[in-house]
C-alpha cells in the first residue's frame, strides 16, 4: 500500500475528531466524578482490585462477554443476542483490524487517531498489497456482520416479538437521533469504501459493490461527499451519545470493575448508583419482566423509566415510580447489564424527607428473652404470626423430628426490620436489628430458624450473628429428611412450587424446596419459575399499591402456576400464601403444611 496524500489529512475527518474528542473528554470526567463520589473505603477497594490479577482477569472476561458478545442476551433469545453482539463485536473488530492495517502499511501514521477509521481513503493498492488480502477480507466480513445486526435492529423496531419481547421502550428525541446516526454509520462506510475499492482495494463486499454500481462509484467526484457523510454520522453519534440510551456503552465498562470490586450502592444519586443508571441500555427487558406490567398503565413505572427520570432529575416521577415498585427483584435478575432496580428504588426512598422519625431504640425486650434456648431458636416473625397455620405445622415437624427448639417470639417480638429497610428507613431498621441481635445472642442457640423469606433475607444479609447459623425452613426440612429424622409418605398429589421473590431471587434458594416436595408427590413446574418466577403481588415492597391494583398481578401469577394443572400450589412465604388463597381456585399451602400432613412421628 502507498499513501495517496502526503499530508495524510483531509477536512472531512473533522466531524469524527470533534465527536471523538468530546465523548472521550466527557467519559473521562464522568468516570473521575463517579469514582470520587465513592466512599473512601470503596475507592480503596476499587483501586486495589485494579491491580489484583484475579479481579483483573474477571474484569476482562466480563467486559468481553457482556459488552462485546452479550452472552446473557444470547441465553435469553438467540436472535436478540446475535443482533447486539454482531454490532458490538463487529464494530470492535473493524477498529482492531483497521489499526493492524495502519501498523502494517503506514506505521508512521499510527499516532493519528482518525487514520485507522478512514484508512481506505488515504491509501492506494500496490503490487505488494496482496499480502494484506486476509485483512481486506476480514474488514469486509466484519462490516457485513455489523450490517446484518443493523438490519435486525430495524426489524426489531417493527416486530419485537420475533426477539422474545412483547414491549419495548419509547425512545426520546435524542435517542432517535443517536439511533438513526448509529444505523447510518455502517451503510455509509460501505458506500465510502465502495468508492475507493478500485483504488485502495477491498474484498467480496466493497469490490462487489464497486463493480455492480461502477458507473456511479467509479466517478471520483462522488467520493468525497460519501466520506464526509460517514464522518458526520460518526461525529453526530458521539456528540449525542452522553445524552441518550447509548451512554450505556462506555458506562458499562466502568460498572463491571466497580461491581467486581464488591462496591455497593450507598448513595441514591452518586457513585455506583449513578454508574448503574447510566449503564441502563433501555433495552426494555424489564418491562416484560415486571409483574406490574399486566396493567398497561404501569409500564412507565418500570426500571428503565426510573433510570430515565433520574437522568432528567424529575423528582416527582422518581418518587412515584420508587414508591410503587413491589421490589420483587425480577428486573435485577434478568437485566443483561446488572442494573439493580430494587436497590436503586430503596436508595431513592432513603433520601426522602419524612415528617416523622419514630425511635425504636427504647423498646423493652425483657419479656421477649428466651432464657437458655435449645439448639434451634425459631423466629416466626410478623407475617408467620399472622398466618398461624404455618407456625403450627412447623412446630409439629420440629416435635416429630425431635428437635430441641425454642420459639423466640412466643411472648411477643420485634419486627426483623426488613419492611423498614425496604422503605428506606435504615436507622429505624437498625434499631430493630440491634434489639433482635441481643435477644438471639443471649439465647445461646446455634441455629436461627425462619419461616418467612422476608425475615430470612435481612437476617442473612444485614445481621451480624457470629456463631449462629441462619436457615430458612425449606433448607431445614430438607436437612431433616436427608438425615432420616422425618419420614415423608409419597402421595398421588401433583404439586407446583411458587418461588417467593425474597427466597429465590433474593437468596438463591431454589432446589431445597423442590427436593422436599419430590418426597411428598409429583412435582410440576410453573411456566416461569426460579429466577423468573412471577411475584404474587402481595409484597410489602410497594408503598402505594392498593388491593385493587394488586389483584391482576396475583391472578397473572396464579395463571402462570397452574399451566401444568397441579392439584396443590405450594409456597414457602406466609405473604404469598395469604395472597394466593384469596383468589386461587385450588388448594394453596405452605411447604411446612404439606410435609406435616405427609409425615408421621418416627
Amino acid at each position: 500500500m502507498r499513501e495517496r496524500f502526503l499530508t495524510g489529512y483531509n477536512d472531512f475527518v473533522l466531524p469524527f475528531m470533534i465527536g471523538m474528542v468530546f465523548i472521550l473528554t466527557y467519559c473521562i470526567i464522568a468516570m473521575i466524578r463517579i469514582i470520587a463520589q465513592l466512599p473512601k473505603e470503596d475507592r480503596r477497594r476499587f483501586f486495589i482490585s485494579l491491580v489484583t490479577p484475579k479481579t483483573v482477569a474477571k474484569n476482562i472476561k466480563d467486559i468481553f462477554c457482556d459488552c462485546l458478545l452479550h452472552v446473557k442476551l444470547w441465553k435469553r433469545n438467540k436472535l436478540l443476542g446475535y443482533m447486539h453482539s454482531s454490532i458490538a463485536f463487529g464494530w470492535f473488530m473493524l477498529i482492531v483490524v483497521g489499526h493492524i492495517e495502519v501498523l502494517l502499511y503506514t506505521p508512521h501514521r499510527a499516532k493519528l487517531f482518525y487514520y485507522p477509521i478512514f484508512f481506505r481513503y488515504f491509501v492506494a493498492e500496490t503490487e505488494s498489497t496482496m499480502k494484506g488480502a486476509v485483512l481486506f477480507f476480514l474488514m469486509d466480513f466484519f462490516l457485513l456482520v455489523v450490517l446484518s445486526g443493523i438490519a435486525l435492529a430495524i426489524i426489531k423496531r417493527i416486530r419485537s416479538r420475533m426477539f422474545g419481547m412483547r414491549r419495548t421502550t419509547n425512545p426520546s428525541f435524542l435517542d432517535l437521533v443517536g439511533l438513526y446516526s448509529l444505523w447510518s454509520i455502517f451503510p455509509l462506510r460501505l458506500l465510502a469504501e465502495g468508492f475507493t475499492a478500485d483504488i485502495s482495494g477491498g474484498s467480496f463486499l466493497t469490490k462487489s459493490l464497486n463493480h455492480v454500481f461502477t458507473s456511479f462509484l467509479s466517478d471520483h467526484a462522488n467520493m468525497l461527499p460519501s466520506w464526509w457523510a460517514y464522518s458526520c454520522a460518526l461525529g453526530i453519534f458521539f456528540c449525542v451519545l452522553p445524552f441518550t440510551r447509548y451512554m450505556h456503552i462506555p458506562s458499562e465498562i466502568l460498572l463491571i470493575p466497580l461491581r467486581n470490586a464488591g462496591i455497593r450502592i450507598h448513595n441514591a444519586r452518586k457513585g455506583l448508583a449513578k454508574a448503574q443508571v447510566y449503564s441502563c441500555p433501555s433495552c426494555g427487558l424489564c418491562i416484560d419482566a415486571c409483574p406490574m406490567g399486566v396493567q398497561k398503565a404501569n409500564i412507565r413505572d418500570t426500571t428503565v423509566y426510573l433510570n430515565r427520570q433520574i437522568r432528567r432529575r424529575n423528582e416527582a416521577r422518581i418518587e412515584e415510580i420508587s414508591d410503587k415498585c413491589l421490589l420483587c427483584g425480577k428486573c435485577t435478575a434478568i437485566c443483561p447489564v446488572g442494573v439493580e432496580g430494587d436497590k436503586l428504588r430503596i436508595a431513592q426512598r432513603s433520601i426522602r424527607k419524612y415528617g416523622i422519625n419514630p425511635d425504636y431504640s427504647g423498646i423493652d425486650t425483657s419479656s421477649m428473652r428466651t432464657g437458655k434456648a435449645g439448639k434451634v431458636l425459631y423466629y416466626a416473625g410478623c407475617m408467620t404470626s399472622l398466618t398461624p397455620s404455618i407456625r403450627k405445622s412447623m412446630e409439629s415437624l420440629l416435635r416429630k423430628a425431635g428437635v430441641d427448639y425454642e420459639l423466640m417470639d412466643k411472648d411477643g417480638s420485634i419486627c426483623c426490620g426488613r419492611p423498614m429497610w425496604m422503605a428506606g428507613r435504615f436507622d429505624q431498621a437498625r434499631q430493630m436489628m440491634e434489639k433482635n441481635t441481643a435477644i438471639i445472642m443471649d439465647s445461646g442457640a446455634d441455629t436461627l430458624l425462619l419461616t418467612c423469606p422476608i425475615c430470612y433475607r435481612i437476617f442473612k444479609e444485614k445481621y451480624r450473628l457470629d456463631g449462629v447459623k441462619v436457615v430458612h425452613h425449606t433448607e431445614f426440612i430438607d436437612g431433616l429428611i436427608s438425615e432420616g429424622r422425618l419420614k415423608v409418605e409419597h402421595g398421588q398429589a401433583k404439586y407446583v412450587f411458587h418461588d417467593p421473590c425474597e427466597l429465590g431471587r433474593g437468596c438463591g434458594i431454589y432446589e431445597q424446596p423442590r427436593n422436599v416436595l419430590l418426597r411428598a408427590g409429583t412435582l410440576v413446574e410453573a411456566a416461569k419459575n426460579r429466577k423468573e418466577s412471577i411475584c404474587c403481588g402481595g409484597s410489602v415492597g410497594s408503598l402505594t399499591l392498593g388491593f385493587d391494583k394488586r389483584k391482576p398481578m396475583t391472578e397473572n401469577a396464579l395463571q402462570n402456576l397452574t399451566c401444568a394443572s397441579p392439584d396443590v400450589i405450594v409456597t414457602a412465604c406466609p405473604l404469598c400464601l395469604d395472597t394466593f388463597r384469596r383468589y386461587s381456585d385450588r388448594k394453596v399451602e405452605d411447604i411446612a403444611e404439606t410435609i406435616d400432613r405427609n409425615t408421621s412421628i418416627n
